[in-house]
């Protein structure tokens, strides 16, 4: 009986022995990568007047649409050396439009807002800056 408590004792010893030899296996969290969020477009922009003429007028229109829609200025005018500030309601590319006091009229196409800040005008027409 003895002998047999032995060979017990020693099986078990051997076979926790082994246990502890055998590859485990070990889960290790691995790092997740998180993108970073987009950057919200800013579609804030002046339209500054450099000209030596008042803009009578003043329009822009998403790029996708055909027609300006109303004067952006409504009753007021913007006089030489002034600025008009403004939110486009969505990101992309616009088009401008003013007319001066004169009755001549200067246009910018595809204007990228989310880049553009400032749409100046000037006496030979409107550039984006």
């Amino acid at each position: 009986m003895f002998r047999r408590k032995l060979l017990a004792l020693s099986a078990l010893a051997g076979a926790t022995a082994v246990a502890a030899c055998a590859p485990q296996t070990v889960y290790v969290p691995q790092p997740t990568y998180v993108a970073p969020a987009p950057v919200a477009c800013d579609t804030r922009f002046q339209v500054v007047n450099n000209s030596s003429l008042t803009v009578m007028q003043l329009f822009f229109s998403h790029s996708s649409i055909n027609n300006w829609g109303p004067d952006q200025l409504g009753q007021n005018v913007l006089p030489p050396g002034r600025v008009w500030n403004y939110r486009a309601a969505n990101a992309g590319a616009y088009d401008f439009r003013v007319v001066y006091a004169n009755g001549r009229a200067a246009e910018l196409r595809r204007v990228d807002i989310c880049r553009a800040s400032r749409i100046i005008v000037t006496n030979s027409g409107l550039y984006a800056q």
